[in-house]
């Protein structure tokens, strides 16, 4: 299901077509370290095995979706979670694996997207995300995108940044009602 086209991305449900691009940027060293994590250490087998089941019986409280270039390669991930309807507010989350699309505004594209859709479909007031306090590329990313640095966190030795928005001026401008 095509959701989003916004210049350069399009962001769509996860599907099992997804797995193996998917297995390969969890095990990559580089990736799992700018996500604060150790790479996946497991079989495409077993990951396939927990794949299908998220995708035949995702959570309520998030949503996965695939980034993907007009033309329909998949560069990357996206998803909301911990979506709390009562409070307003979620936890959001972002990976271009394709190095080729990095520095070139596809991450920019995909959080516009989806801050966008939490906000007009989802009853958001306000979309929060923490990331690695070295990775400023992403910082800088997310700030352009309006989210504003809360404060820091550590989380299993990892020195996070924590950074929020509660409606960004250029959504806003877009029109989009509160």
């Amino acid at each position: 299901m095509l959701l989003e086209k916004q210049n350069k991305v399009r962001l769509r449900d996860k599907t099992l077509d997804d797995v193996y691009q998917d297995y390969l940027w969890r095990c990559d060293a580089e990736l799992s370290r700018l996500d604060g994590m150790a790479p996946l250490d497991m079989s495409l087998s077993e990951y396939m095995t927990r794949y299908q089941e998220e995708i035949s019986n995702p959570p309520s409280d998030q949503q996965r979706y695939a980034i993907e270039t007009p033309e329909g390669k998949h560069i990357g991930n996206c998803m909301f979670y911990d979506l709390n309807e009562y409070r307003g507010e979620a936890e959001i989350g972002i990976l271009i694996g394709e190095r080729d699309y990095w520095n070139a505004g596809y991450g920019k594209k995909a959080v516009e997207s989806l801050v966008k859709k939490l906000f007009a479909n989802e009853g958001i007031q306000r979309i929060y995300l923490k990331t690695l306090a070295e990775n400023i590329r992403a910082q800088r990313c997310f700030q352009k995108c309006g989210f504003l640095p809360t404060g820091s966190i550590v989380v299993n030795g990892n020195h996070f940044i924590s950074m929020e928005t509660t409606r960004p001026r250029w959504l806003v401008r877009q029109g989009e009602s509160k």
